[in-house]
């Protein structure tokens, strides 16, 4: 670690995400980035001259391998997401992986299993769980001041002009379409907010270029409670949660990426509460729990094994929709 006390953290690919991701860091008083790699050393100097990062990676390889890189952060394709973090974890390193953690429930889990038994250091790279907002959600919910959680609606669509196959979103063989881009997030909401995982879904889905553009579904629990979710790419920006408790509602307006204002309404009996948590940037957020756990020698928080739950409900998700059918859930 370096003198200064501050976790250095090295990431994969100079992919746009980097233009947010960047700024975050710039904000945490626990992390800098000290290295960037892309396979083609040149592009990997430019982004790291232009970002003002030390170390220029010329492969993935030599940035994993990277003695002066406490936390690799791996947002590439998805299909590339186990065999990058295998190949940090082997190096010590501990790693922020984008969601989804794998395309299937099958290859998380293969991943966290084999994480656990080297005894490394994963983390899911949802943003929403660690801000503070969210913090204050679960205490609501959980306090029951407006009764038992009944349904919950969640969505997450954008548009995306033109759908272009060419678009690694759209490609099937790279764990492409919009149920694993923007469905993971009000699938893992849901199973946030109702405390318990579904056991049957059904859903519909518009399929181009092999892989969903939307899709709209329905989670059944074992105690008949119903939640329902809708994610694509070809409607309007929408990321709301609606959770519906027996004595109130609550709605969270961009429950995703919360704006800097973190509003949410409650309404109940009385009339209607807009609560807001400000001040807080939920990426520096993540980044920030993330170099605490590894400073504290901690396991990371949500456990890794949430996105083998998540993925598990969209594997039934994808089934259903593909046989046009209720598919049950895959159990442990």
């Amino acid at each position: 670690m370096s003198h200064s006390g501050q976790v250095r953290w090295g990431v994969l690919g100079v992919a746009k995400i980097n233009e947010r991701l960047l700024p975050a860091f710039a904000k945490s008083k626990l992390a800098k980035v000290v290295a960037i790699a892309s396979r083609d050393t040149a592009r990997a100097r430019h982004a790291a001259d232009e970002a003002g990062i030390p170390i220029a990676c010329g492969s993935y390889e030599e940035l994993v391998r990277h003695p002066q890189v406490d936390v690799v952060y791996n947002p590439l394709p998805n299909h590339l997401h186990a065999q990058w973090t295998k190949a940090a974890i082997e190096h010590g390193k501990t790693v922020l992986c984008e969601k989804p953690l794998c395309p299937t429930a099958r290859e998380a889990l293969e991943l966290v299993e084999w994480v656990n038994a080297r005894k490394g250091r994963l983390m899911d790279g949802f943003m929403w769980p660690h801000h503070p907002r969210t913090a204050r959600l679960r205490r609501l919910l959980d306090s029951n001041l407006l009764g038992p959680v009944q349904r919950v609606h969640g969505s997450f669509t954008f548009r995306m002009d033109p759908i272009d196959p060419d678009n690694i979103r759209l490609k099937p063989e790279m764990g492409g379409g919009s149920l694993l881009d923007v469905g993971c997030y009000p699938v893992y909401g849901i199973r946030w907010a109702m405390g318990a995982e579904p056991v049957r879904v059904f859903a519909r889905a518009t399929l181009l270029h092999g892989v969903d553009i939307d899709m709209t579904g329905q989670l059944e629990f074992e105690d008949g409670r119903v939640a329902s979710f809708d994610c694509g790419f070809n409607a309007p920006l929408r990321m709301g949660m609606e959770i519906v408790c027996a004595k109130g509602v609550v709605r969270i307006p961009r429950m995703w990426l919360p704006s800097p204002k973190g509003e949410f309404e409650v309404e109940h009996e009385d009339g209607t509460d807009l609560c807001t948590v400000e001040g807080y940037d939920q990426i520096t957020c993540m980044i920030d729990h993330l170099s605490q756990a590894f400073l504290t020698n901690q396991p990371a928080t949500p456990n890794p094994f949430e996105a083998v739950k998540s993925l598990r409900v969209m594997d039934a998700l994808a089934l259903s929709a593909r046989e046009g059918k209720p598919v049950a859930v895959a159990r442990d």
